[in-house]
Order: structure tokens, then sequence, then C-alpha cells
């Protein structure tokens, strides 16, 4: 039986997993996003123990971003600009290859969790598939025929600007998808946690419009056969509905569809764990960056 470390690194929270070849967890831990020195010493803790008694092929990590994915570049595997206090220009994906003295295979979470779907979830058979997260932040990974869609750098769905007449909350541009639109962001507005935001309250209907015109573009530039929602503020699922809905009227009946809308936006085939299934699969080697 061969192992595998995962590791979905989460703006809030690190899921860390020891899973073998047929997909199963055989013991898993969460730990609390703090600083670099705390959050990684329980994560490569976890997986020193594991060691004891498993003999670990990999580590799969997929991790929130921005992570710079050029091959040539000196910072390759680190964390970039991401607003999280600390991490900023992190080595993530080394710190953690030389702790643990494994090969490491890496990308960010939302192309990890696109990678699983497309194999074991709501994007099976999809030549065109977006997986969008949108908690802590807003983000998104694209699978263009079979493969993830990464050019000058990963895809950053969650910086597209959104016309507004609200002040975002994102440092660097504002009125962006995750200034506006992301668990964050709705908290600095409302003053209050999206979890406890009634579902009738008037910022599920804003963050629907938000969210919609995200799909409108996704769908009129890429022509996903899906678009699946997922993160935290995604689990008030009335919220389905009303991006549905919104997201049509902006189409305005343009473009000819394949399929309802309501069979192109959806929810994750693989649930809450599309995140680690992908840092698993990039672990068995299914992703195009690693270090050795």
């Amino acid at each position: 039986m061969k192992y595998y470390a995962a590791i979905e690194a989460g703006g809030t929270k690190f899921n860390c997993a020891l899973m073998n070849q047929n997909k199963e967890i055989i013991d898993k831990i969460r730990v609390s996003t703090t600083a670099p020195e705390h959050t990684l010493k329980q994560v490569v803790d976890f997986f020193h123990q594991k060691q004891a008694n498993f003999t670990i092929e990999s580590i799969g990590l997929a991790s929130f971003g921005p992570m710079d994915l050029n091959l040539n570049s000196k910072n390759y595997g680190n964390i970039t600009t991401t607003p999280k206090p600390h991490w900023e220009h992190f080595p993530l994906s080394r710190h953690l290859h030389e702790k643990l003295n494994l090969p490491i295979h890496f990308d960010t979470d939302v192309n990890g969790a696109i990678l699983a779907e497309s194999i074991w979830g709501a994007a099976a058979k999809c030549n065109v598939a977006v997986y969008i997260t949108i908690g802590t932040g807003f983000g998104g990974g694209v699978l263009v025929n079979g493969q993830i869609l990464n050019g000058i750098h990963h895809p950053e769905i969650g910086h597209m600007l959104i016309p507004s007449d609200k002040v975002g909350h994102c440092p660097y541009h504002g009125s962006c998808a995750e200034g506006l639109a992301s668990g964050t962001s709705m908290a600095k507005t409302w003053n209050m946690s999206a979890d406890k935001l009634e579902d009738t309250h008037i910022a599920w209907q804003q963050e629907a419009e938000y969210i919609a015109s995200v799909c409108h573009n996704l769908i009129v530039t890429l022509g996903p056969e899906k678009i699946i929602l997922g993160g935290g503020v995604m689990q008030k699922t009335h919220l389905f509905n009303l991006i549905i809905k919104e997201t049509e009227n902006k189409l305005a009946n343009y473009l000819p569809l394949s399929s309802p809308l309501d069979a192109i936006i959806v929810e994750p085939g693989l649930g809450d764990i599309s995140g680690l299934y992908g840092a698993y699969a990039l672990a068995i080697g299914k992703g195009n960056h690693s270090i050795i």
C-alpha cells in the first residue's frame, strides 16, 4: 500500500490528511492558519508522527495564493502577494519539502479543486470547467481539455473587476470579486460574518449579483460546461438560485447554451473536500509543479 500526505492550505485553516492509494483517509487534522511558524510546526509534527509508521511517497499541496508557478523563478513554489498577514512571499512548498524530506507536488487550492472535480466529481468528462471558492478569499481554477490552465500566471478570477457603486475591501483593487464578495468582505460590509446573516437579508441579493457578474464573464470568455461554486459562503444553498437567476438576466439570451444554467452553475461533486482531494490528486502526480 502506498501512502500520501495531502495538504489543503487555506486562508483560515490547513486541512491535512494521510491518504492511501485507494483515496482513503487514514488520519487527518485541521490546523488554524495563523503565523507560518505556528501553523507549519503543527502540520510538520503531524506528518512526522505518521512517518514513524507509514512510508509516505510524496506531499500534495493545494494552497491559497497567489503562488509563483514559474519554474524558472527563484521564488518557484512560494506564496506571493497574499493579503494574509505574515504569509506574503513565504516559501511554503520548499519549507514543507525540506522539513519532511519528501517530494512535493503543488498548485493553488482552486487549481487542485478543479483537478479533483474533473477526475472524481462534478466536472468529470468536461472539456472546460471552472471551480470557484468563495470564503475567506475568492479564487478560481480553470481546466481546459483535461489540463489546468496556467499562462503567465495562474488564473486570478477573484481579482476580476466588477462594476459596482460600492467600495470594495481588496487592498490591491478595491471593487474586484474578492473585494466585494468574499466572506471577509461581506463581514466588513455588513459588520457581521456571512454565516450569521439571515437568508432574507439584502446582502444575499447583492452577493448573488456580484457572483453572477463573474459567472457571466466566465461563460462569455471560456464557455465552461460547469462552473462549480464552493467555499464557506456557498454553504448558504439558497444562494444558488439567486445566482442562476441573476446570471440569466445578465446573459440576456445572447448565447445559445447547450445546457440550462442550473446544470452549468452547480455545487461541488466532492462536497467540502474538493480541495483536500485536489491535494491528493497532486500528490499522486496529476499536476504540473513539483520540487523533488
